[in-house]
């Protein structure tokens, strides 16, 4: 994961030499070139600041790993508070035989070579000094790029390169303490009979069971259970919360596992790839002239932001969870595994290539969220029938009686993305007027029919599940399914409002809009009643935030849409920033963020590793800040360019009017941006990271092969 990061910095920053070369050669583009420098410049400190913050977090776990290497016998009873039933007992086995092997010594030539490179890093910083009167004159030219270019590189590289030995020697510093702390307790069992009898007395405490006789009797106050331990654990004022650990691993088919997660890190890839696309091109609105080079252009990198998202992230991580979902309720294993993998290869694969064929200027063209080729997105139909399929024969093999509702949502979403991807690529009904009535429909059953209804699904298995209570009304949870599935496939053509398909149809399109308050309401309420009475159980989790935000989003996003349909407001709104603002608000504040609930709910389950919470809470608030800052400028100035071109003013000064709002939309992305970098990491921790406990359990297993009478 560092190393796919890193080189990915690293090839991005001849792309940004190259470009901003081209800018600086146009003459009169002076202004726009140091910009552009500054940009440039810019980019490359924020990647320094990464790099540099991830090599103190390890210096400091380093720190932490070596102090404590040195074996304080006053702390084995903290240390034995820290092992399990298992591990107990294979220490009290394993000191009553006593080995006589000599031990192995910490390797210290890794911190000379860590030394070595942090001083060549130094050095090399050094080399960016110069004269500010020159610096000053010379930012325009391209020797100024190559030159940053050059010496940035190497730089990100030297740094990248201590961070990984740095980190390898944490991790066996790490080892070699945990080895060392089972050593020593090993060796003190034998040789402290206090000790050992205070880990007879722990291993017993684990072993209790009730003997319905505890509130009878006169036995003396005493935690013979082992339940009391770290209670001077908070010696400092806490800044954050605490948060509730997330529930253990699952004993689930472990090739079930593996699939899901490849879902959803397939997903998370596509994520922070689609969302920098998207944060370049809201640098755009700030500064026009960021590059002049064609495959980077506004009209091809924008259909790549939005189907990169549509069609890899929400779509990947919604199946990976489906995938889960549909054989939990279902109480059977999943038909097969080996189609889930199909499924996976061949919507990867139609991303891929369809990214590829949109920088290349190749489209479907007129066609919004449907830019992709006809056989591009038949890759992807094909692998969503394979998904159709195996969830259909899973269902079908079920051990319950009936079918809970969240696979009525999973199975009635996939339905309709097989039906709107059919109706919205043959073209025979897609002549003239049709092909807009056509791309209405597409457009928004692609929202409301896969993303929404998929994703309310798994919030009616999830969410229960958290709060450890039942949904609120299963009859709420019927009524938001079959209104939703009446009104929503009507509303397509409201986007065409004042336009030649005809009134009748604009009508009913307003009125299906207005009637999806029914499913709204419905569902919110369904949502909010199963949350009552458990809002205290918020401060103390870190994924029903998450579904909270989700569920407001919902209800104001979905709100705001039935107030767009009507004539006299899609008269101001329509065409402007506001219904960016809007397909923001739905497409992130309610996919996204349920399935950032529903993935930290899960993963945890499937790994046994979760993320800091300290992390989770930072993708949290600057997810949920940056979509504020994103929408509400948007929706202020989307409102007066509307006001504006009813009042018949000139549209140039429409354009100049959304500069600051255009900025506050950058810097909204930038947070967005930043929040899903940090997503990624905490997927990263939940799947990849050796946890200590694991390390622990590991050197537990070899117990037999340590040596008790050495010392490292």
């Amino acid at each position: 994961m560092k190393t796919k990061f890193t080189s990915n910095i690293v090839c991005l920053s001849p792309i940004l030499l190259i470009s901003s070369i081209v800018r600086a050669d146009d003459t009169g583009a002076q202004n726009d070139s140091d910009i552009g420098t500054g940009l440039l410049f810019a980019l490359m400190i924020f990647i320094l600041l990464l790099l540099c913050l991830w090599l103190y977090r390890l210096s400091l776990r380093l720190k932490d790993e070596a102090a404590g290497l040195e074996f304080d016998p006053h702390d084995a009873s903290e240390k034995l508070s820290r092992l399990n039933r298992a591990q107990i007992g294979q220490l009290v086995g394993h000191s009553l035989r006593k080995d006589n092997c000599a031990g192995k010594k910490l390797n210290d030539r890794g911190m000379k070579r860590i030394t070595l490179l942090l001083f060549l890093i130094s050095c090399s910083i050094k080399s960016l000094a110069q004269d500010t009167d020159s610096a000053s004159n010379a930012l325009s030219s391209p020797g100024m790029y190559i030159m940053i270019t050059l010496i940035m590189i190497p730089l990100v590289l030297l740094i990248w390169f201590a961070g990984l030995k740095l980190s390898r020697l944490v991790s066996r510093t790490r080892s070699s303490r945990i080895t060392k702390e089972t050593r020593e307790l090993s060796r003190l069992l034998q040789s402290d009979e206090e000790f050992y009898a205070g880990v007879l007395r722990r291993r017993e405490a684990l072993d209790f069971s009730l003997t319905n006789k505890e509130l009878a009797g006169d036995s003396e106050p005493a935690d013979k259970k082992g339940l009391l331990h770290n209670i001077a654990e908070v010696s400092s004022v806490r800044f954050i919360a605490p948060k509730r650990k997330a529930a253990k691993r699952h004993e689930i088919d472990q090739k079930l596992v593996n699939l899901i997660l490849w879902f959803i890190c397939s997903g998370t890839f596509w994520l922070v790839a689609g969302t920098s696309i998207g944060e370049y091109i809201g640098i755009k609105f700030v500064s026009p002239d960021a590059d002049h080079v064609s495959w980077l252009s506004f009209g091809r990198l924008r259909p790549v932001h939005t189907n990169m998202v549509f069609w890899g992230w929400s779509s990947l991580a919604m199946l990976g969870l489906g995938h889960y979902v549909v054989t939990t309720v279902s109480n059977t294993a999943l038909v097969s595994i080996k189609r889930g993998y199909y499924s996976l290869i061949l919507i990867n694969a139609a991303v891929l290539a369809g990214t590829v064929s949109l920088m290349s200027g190749i489209n479907n063209g007129g066609g919004e969220y449907r830019e992709y080729t006809w056989p591009v997105m038949g890759l992807f139909a094909v692998g969503i029938v394979i998904t159709l399929v195996n969830f259909l024969q899973t269902i079908a093999r079920r051990k319950t009686s009936e079918i809970y509702i969240s696979n009525w949502y999973i199975i009635a979403a996939v339905m309709f993305l097989i039906v709107i991807v059919v109706v919205g690529y043959i073209p025979w009904w897609q002549n003239g007027l049709g092909e807009t009535i056509i791309q209405g429909f597409y457009m928004h059953q692609a929202v409301g029919m896969w993303f929404m209804l998929f994703s309310l699904g798994l919030v009616y298995y999830f969410l229960p599940q958290q709060l450890n209570t039942p949904i609120y009304s299963y009859s709420l949870g019927i009524l938001a399914f079959w209104s939703q599935i009446l009104f929503y496939t009507l509303i397509g053509t409201h986007h065409f409002l004042f336009s030649s398909i005809p009134w009748w149809l604009q009508t009913v399109a307003i009125v299906g809009s207005v009637g999806m308050l029914i499913p709204v309401f419905s569902g919110t309420t369904n949502f909010l009643m199963t949350i009552k009475g458990n809002y205290h159980k918020i401060g103390r989790s870190y994924t029903l935030p998450f579904f909270l935000t989700g569920i407001i989003f919902y209800f104001t996003g979905s709100a705001q849409g039935t107030a767009e349909a009507f004539r006299s407001a899609n008269l101001v709104w329509h065409f402007t920033d506001f219904t960016v603002a809007h397909s923001h608000i739905t497409m992130y504040g309610i996919i996204a963020f349920m399935l950032w609930a529903c993935i930290y709910t899960l993963v945890p389950r499937l790994t046994g590793k979760e993320a800091k919470q300290g992390l989770v809470g930072a993708h949290f608030w600057m997810a949920l800040v940056g979509i504020l800052f994103y929408s509400i400028p948007l929706m202020i100035g989307g409102t007066l360019k509307g006001m504006n071109w009813v009042a018949g003013k000139p549209f140039i000064d429409s354009v100049t009017m959304m500069a600051p709002y255009w900025l506050w939309r950058a810097i909204g992305g930038s947070l967005m941006w930043g929040s899903h970098l940090i997503f990624a990491w905490n997927m990263y921790a939940m799947t990849c990271i050796t946890t200590e406990s694991e390390l622990q359990a590991e050197i537990f297993d070899k117990l037999e092969n340590l040596q008790t009478n050495t010392t490292i």
